[in-house]
């Protein structure tokens, strides 16, 4: 017995379509983050990335690039902070 969910062309269930928005909201506090203080948001927009790849289905690239944009901007915004000598909190 095949799972037909797993397939890019399956129906979505309401949790995929949440899985999306979360990881949405994940990409733009990551990228908020970047300007603002990395150590407030990128943590949190890392966690939603998380929870969302989590409810996503196997093939959904969003989630996936969720988390490397999460991850990216954490490097790049204390990189940032500390090169130009703004606090991190």
């Amino acid at each position: 017995m095949e799972h037909t969910h797993d397939a890019p062309g399956a129906e979505s269930r309401p949790a995929h379509t949440v899985a999306g928005y979360l990881a949405a909201m994940a990409i733009a506090a990551a990228l908020v983050g970047l300007v603002w203080h990395p150590l407030r948001l990128i943590p949190a927009a890392t966690l939603l990335a998380l929870i969302a790849s989590a409810m996503a289905p196997r093939w959904n690239r969003l989630a996936m690039a969720a988390l490397f944009v999460c991850v990216g901007c954490f490097f790049f915004g204390l990189l940032i902070a500390v090169v130009t000598s703004r606090s991190l909190w």
